[in-house]
């Protein structure tokens, strides 16, 4: 059966966007060893960006964000479908290596029944475990933009491990290690902030990003609003027209190294 989205009723969008919503973390978690932080902003009443805190069985912090490939409602089915299969299969402790393949078994296993609709079960992923005793971050990065780690005056990347999820059927994959500090800022985000352009066609870009984390607000939630603000400064249009979504944790460390 097919689907008009044109002329699908306002009051059924906006209850696939009330649903949607209920997939978000209502809050972040609260941890003694680190505070978080999420800010997101659709292009849309639906939208294909997905992001969740997951705490293991074994004390570990999971986290994960990601980028359905399109926008609007088909995006947004496909991000359903990862998101609750991501649920399900970090619930006992995990390999982010096996998750990750794991994932991109099961779009692929969609992506075969049609070869028109193949590219949309795909999606860029950063899965992490990170362990609050000694800060280390266990993660794979499949094709999704590098996220950036403050220390100091200095800016880290966390560069791709894979490409991304249910493009290709064999799928090569190797594992991330990060050990975080007391004092460092974690910055993970969607391209739809990078991606976001002015009236004169030009990118906010990576640039202007690190420079807006290395002059952050000392509170984590302020400065997720610095960046929205820098971005509406700039010039990107409000709705933007890519979904844009940040995650700000800052370690302080009081189980880990300092």
């Amino acid at each position: 059966m097919a689907f008009d989205h044109e002329n699908c009723p306002s009051s059924e969008l906006d209850l696939a966007r009330q649903i949607q919503q209920l997939l978000f973390p209502k809050s972040s978690p609260l941890c003694s060893w680190c505070c978080i932080g999420v800010k997101n902003m659709m292009t849309g009443e639906l939208g294909g960006d997905y992001f969740d805190f997951i705490s293991m069985a074994d004390g570990c912090q999971s986290l994960f964000i990601g980028d359905v490939t399109g926008h609007g409602l088909h995006a947004s089915i496909v991000m359903a479908l990862i998101y609750g299969y991501l649920h399900r299969a970090s619930g006992d402790e995990c390999n982010p290596v096996d998750l990750a393949r794991r994932v991109n078994s099961f779009l692929f296993s969609f992506a075969e029944r049609s070869q028109s609709l193949d590219h949309y079960f795909s999606s860029t992923l950063f899965f992490g475990i990170i362990q609050p005793r000694s800060l280390e971050m266990l993660y794979v990065n499949a094709g999704h933009v590098p996220p950036m780690v403050r220390r100091g005056d200095r800016l880290m990347v966390l560069e791709p491990t894979a490409q991304p999820v249910g493009f290709f059927k064999e799928y090569d994959i190797e594992l991330g290690r990060f050990r975080f500090a007391r004092g460092d800022r974690l910055l993970l985000y969607t391209d739809g902030i990078v991606e976001g352009v002015n009236r004169e066609g030009e990118l906010f870009g990576e640039e202007r990003l690190g420079e807006t984390l290395r002059g952050g607000c000392d509170d984590h939630l302020e400065f997720l609003d610095a960046i929205f603000a820098r971005l509406q400064s700039f010039g990107v249009s409000d709705p933007p027209d890519d979904d844009c979504t940040a995650i700000v944790i800052d370690f302080h460390g009081e189980f880990g190294a300092s």
